[in-house]
């Protein structure tokens, strides 16, 4: 059986919690990644073995 990749997405209460949590997660060793979104609402990070996950800001 194949492994299927998993895409992550972790929603935020606000702006400010989003900011919070980017900070916090980049501490920790996360990288900005850049997978092509431009200008949205939502930050893409990537784990220190460079799997990419979204914050989501809230609508």
């Amino acid at each position: 059986m194949a492994l299927r990749p998993v895409q992550v997405n972790i929603a935020t209460t606000s702006a400010a919690h989003q900011a919070e949590l980017v900070a916090s997660l980049q501490a920790l060793g996360a990288t900005p990644a850049h997978a092509g979104q431009g200008q949205v609402p939502w930050t893409v990070l990537a784990d220190p073995e460079g799997h990419e996950f979204c914050l989501l800001a809230p609508s």
